[in-house]
């Protein structure tokens, strides 16, 4: 299944791309999906990152408050 996408670029190049034979509608896709795989890494990074954090036993977590307490 696929989907119309209209998008407006400067015209020069368009031309240039046209002239070089670079097929727009295969840039288009691959760019589109490169930038998709990176956003989901990113996204899953992000999360993996916060699970990491979220995993602080709630005795460390006390002990790390009272720690800053002290220090102050």
């Amino acid at each position: 299944m696929t989907e119309v996408l209209s998008v407006r670029v400067k015209k020069s190049l368009k031309q240039e791309a046209e002239k070089l034979g670079v097929d727009l509608k295969l840039a288009v896709e691959k760019t589109l999906e490169n930038l998709v795989a990176e956003k989901k890494t990113k996204a899953q990074q992000i999360a993996k990152e916060l699970r990491d954090l979220m995993d602080v036993k709630p005795e460390e977590w006390v002990d790390d408050v009272r720690a800053t307490r002290q220090e102050m």
